[in-house]
């Protein structure tokens, strides 16, 4: 396995859509609706990769729940991409905390590569580089 990524998406659709391309990857795949504690599955599952969707269904926000991981001290060596269809939150003041910020397309290149690009770091981070 090349890492662990959890996947934060409401839309069922492209929970599965992701996790069929990051497994086909190499990478291990934990999902979530975003009605989970996102802070337990993170203690339990040590990913090494968030993916996070900004608009989650019913009064659950993903510049919340960034906002709540990034205040765990535990979670600093975890890098997070927000993934949302629109391109407005990217000026969001909350959204400054994310390490990657991908629009969401029905080409997953960009997605894939930030993965990469995330996971390269992560392992730079826990070499002390």
């Amino acid at each position: 396995m090349k890492g662990k990524i959890l996947v934060v998406d409401d839309e069922l659709h492209i929970r599965m859509l992701y996790q069929e391309e990051l497994e086909d990857k190499g990478y291990e795949v934990i999902t979530s609706d975003g009605s989970d504690n996102i802070l337990e599955i993170l203690e339990k599952e040590r990913p090494d990769v968030v993916i996070l969707d900004i608009r989650l269904g019913g009064n659950r926000s993903g510049l919340d729940i960034l906002q709540e991981i990034r205040t765990r001290e535990q979670h600093d060596d975890v890098s997070i991409i927000l993934c949302t269809a629109y391109d407005s939150f990217q000026h969001d003041v909350k959204s400054i905390a994310a390490d990657y910020y991908v629009v969401k397309s029905v080409d997953l290149t960009e997605l894939l590569d930030k993965v990469e690009q995330a996971m390269s770091r992560g392992m730079k981070r826990k070499d002390g580089v």
